[in-house]
């Protein structure tokens, strides 16, 4: 006959086995839970971190400043510029991006990367595209006349 204190022994450690283990099963479930949390949160903070990096690359205090040169200069500070408006101004006017460059002070080949949005006009031409969109064919020509003579 089987020792009792034995059948005890293995009996107790079965039993203390099996609730260690319901108990490690919820442990795994709750850290489980808290990895994919942290996960989130990671992916959150580096998308937060990208976004202050666009904002400082944009530079916030030059921008607020660039904000009010444009109004000194006559700007509203509602204009906003568009790639594809300039071009369609450019091409409804007729003009060429050399000469579209003369009326706003800046070169073709800025006009070109403007248009296909891989540049951004600086703040000091800003006030000039939007006098630009402004303009009728006829006085956009004699503007252009008047710079190459003048």
């Amino acid at each position: 006959m089987p020792n009792i204190a034995s059948i005890l022994k293995s009996e107790i450690a079965r039993v203390a086995r099996k609730e260690v283990r319901a108990e490690t099963v919820q442990l795994k479930k709750v850290v489980s839970a808290y990895r994919s949390q942290i996960a989130t949160l990671k992916r959150r903070a580096q998308a937060l971190e990208q976004q202050v990096r666009t904002l400082g690359k944009r530079g916030g205090v030059k921008a607020a400043a660039a904000r009010e040169d444009e109004e000194a200069n006559g700007v509203s500070p509602s204009f906003r510029f568009s790639a594809k408006g300039l071009a369609s101004h450019r091409k409804r006017l007729g003009l060429s991006a050399h000469d579209c460059g003369i009326l706003l002070g800046a070169s073709g080949q800025s006009i070109y990367k403007w248009e296909d949005g891989k540049a951004r006009p600086r703040a000091k031409h800003l006030p000039a595209i939007a006098a630009l969109r402004t303009l009728g064919k006829k006085q956009a020509e004699a503007l252009l006349e008047s710079r190459r003579n003048g």
